[in-house]
């Protein structure tokens, strides 16, 4: 679907006549409008679609959802459309690789135990280990465990939005919210105030490079080509310092 931006006072008119009238004319218009949000998510989820998928089926997956959060968003929540929309959206496409389940099962066990490694490693030695560390301790060579990192998120849906909120909930929300969100509802749940601050400790305790490719890709919304662009290092080396970063999180997530 062609993306279709209206003016501030057209989107606002398209709002009232939907939420009001439910003029279908108005729905139609407003899910043109907001059908980049499909295009950003699928992307950020995931770089190479699998084999047995086309990226239309994740985009419609994404579109069906969009459709959706249209249809039930509740304006009296104070909940940012865009923001719920997003969380609707990274769900269904969630859903959709999962059901698939295109990760083979030797991989996801490598994975596994890199991750457990690193959590190890880390509280072993009082900070992050070094690849060559990691290598050692799984008794690989460096050029397997980076070509494990490289699969890890190019080809893994391997992201802190899954990691850390799933795609049960709702309310929307996305990392970027929990980065960003500084002035956020002093009413929130416990909850949600705990694994921000659970979050912001993990980003904390990345080592210098992991910690600005997480900010670079979400909280200035980059792409993993223009931050190789930006650190002079290619593209693949990207994915590698996500894919590291992203393991160490979610094992002290899990901890």
């Amino acid at each position: 679907m062609k993306t279709e931006y209206l003016a501030e006072g057209d989107l606002g008119l398209a709002w009232r006549r939907w939420l009001t009238d439910e003029d279908i004319e108005s729905r139609d218009r407003l899910v043109r409008h907001y059908s980049y949000l499909v295009n950003i998510t699928v992307n950020r989820i995931v770089s190479n679609v699998p084999p047995g998928l086309d990226r239309e089926d994740l985009v419609s997956a994404g579109l069906m959802a969009l459709i959706r959060a249209v249809d039930q968003y509740d304006a009296s929540r104070e909940v940012k459309f865009e923001t719920y929309a997003i969380s609707l959206i990274r769900g269904a496409v969630l859903e959709l690789l999962r059901s698939e389940d295109w990760v083979p099962r030797s991989i996801r066990e490598r994975l596994r135990a890199l991750e457990r490694s690193a959590v190890a490693l880390q509280a072993e030695l009082g900070r992050p280990p070094t690849d060559e560390e990691i290598a050692a301790a799984l008794q690989i060579s460096m050029e397997e465990l980076n070509e494990l990192q490289v699969y890890a998120s190019r080809h893994g849906v391997m992201s802190l939005d899954e990691i850390l909120l799933g795609s049960e909930s709702e309310e929307g929300g996305s990392l970027m919210d929990l980065l960003v969100d500084e002035d956020s509802d002093p009413g929130a749940s416990t909850e949600s105030r705990e694994l921000r601050r659970r979050l912001a400790e993990c980003v904390d305790k990345l080592p210098p490079r992991e910690r600005l490719v997480i900010a670079l890709y979400y909280y200035e919304g980059l792409t993993f080509r223009e931050i190789g662009a930006a650190l002079g290092v290619s593209e693949s080396r990207v994915y590698q310092l996500h894919g590291q970063a992203v393991s160490r999180i979610r094992g002290w997530m899990m901890e």
